[in-house]
């Protein structure tokens, strides 16, 4: 979710994420039996996310949420979030759950004002008149649904239970739990996984539940392009998006290698850039290449690599796409 700080505040924030040492909270707190009161805002003891991040920098009367903006680790589930109003206005308090997803953008407040600012609603719209009303799905109650039933499985402690194959569970595990030399991914990017492995393994073999977001995905599909099946995960600019599509290609690969008869997964991958920088950076997703993410992040297991690099991969820019239109010249 974007928040619009301004350059002092956006400088302040980075800083403070530099500087994180993860060694205590650095809070200056009033203990109460029930209540921890830090810098003007108030918050249960549950919520744990807290520590780790220095204290704020300078003290942003009446406003705290300006001073720490960021509540939880990346590597973590989120436990705790800043409640923002109606209007997007952070109301200084902290909600120890997380937050749930909503297409809000928080709105800062200007120094004048009059009235309270209004959240403009998106316009749905292609710019081709394509969008329909019946198109306008209940996107947040799907994706909080998924959110709800993947969190579940992700609890069970036990691999012969999650429905998926052996190889997927190894994955799974080794993504959740390797002592990483490096780059350790985050908690947004395993999640983005484990949903595309929950939607894709599992869904089929629980009944109602998961038949409900299937249903919604087809059809979903069917109304816009029925002949190009599609699944988006979103994720925050800087989130790390090509460490996610490493970890989806590794374990639809090593399935596809192994289950040559199962229709669920492939070895043949189309990577599309949106330009010729980003094309050459995505190099890193071909299994020989030197800086490989698979080897150079530990992202795959030693002993699977074999079954990544026989990987079928075409990276190209979006530009191979579009018609080629043939010009007379003048003689």
């Amino acid at each position: 979710m974007p928040f619009l700080l301004g350059a002092r505040q956006r400088f302040r924030i980075i800083s403070e994420l530099r500087d994180a040492r993860f060694e205590g909270n650095g809070i200056d707190v009033d203990e109460t039996p029930n209540t921890r009161k830090a810098s003007g805002l108030s918050y249960r003891s549950g919520c744990s996310s807290l520590a780790g991040f220095p204290p704020a920098r300078t003290s942003t009367v009446g406003n705290p949420f300006f001073d720490r903006p960021i509540l939880n680790s990346p590597y973590d589930y989120p436990t705790c979030h800043w409640e923002l109003d109606d209007t997007g206005q952070p109301t200084q308090k902290i909600i120890e759950t997380r937050r749930n997803a909503q297409f809000v953008t928080p709105i800062p407040k200007p120094k004048k004002q009059k009235g309270a600012p209004k959240q403009s609603e998106i316009p749905f719209d292609d710019g081709k008149g394509l969008s329909t009303e019946d198109q306008r799905y209940a996107h947040t109650a799907i994706i909080n649904g998924v959110r709800q039933e993947v969190d579940r499985w992700r609890l069970d402690p036990d691999p012969n239970h999650w429905r998926v194959t052996p190889e997927t569970a190894r994955l799974l595990q080794h993504w959740r739990h390797h002592p990483f030399s490096s780059l350790r991914p985050f908690f947004c990017q395993i999640e983005a996984v484990e949903t595309a492995i929950w939607l894709t393994e599992v869904a089929p073999h629980i009944g109602k539940a998961g038949k409900r977001f299937r249903t919604h995905l087809a059809d979903a599909n069917h109304d816009a392009n029925p002949e190009l099946m599609r699944l988006a995960l979103k994720l925050a600019t800087g989130a790390g998006k090509t460490t996610v599509m490493a970890m989806l290609i590794a374990w639809q690969t090593i399935n596809a290698v192994r289950y040559e008869s199962s229709k669920r997964f492939s070895r043949g991958f189309l990577i599309v850039a949106p330009g010729l920088t980003i094309k050459d950076r995505l190099r890193v997703l071909q299994p020989n290449d030197p800086d490989s993410y698979y080897s150079r992040r530990e992202l795959v297991p030693p002993d699977l690599m074999g079954e990544v690099r026989q990987a079928k991969i075409v990276i190209t820019n979006y530009h191979a796409f579009k018609r080629r239109e043939r010009v007379e010249l003048s003689k």
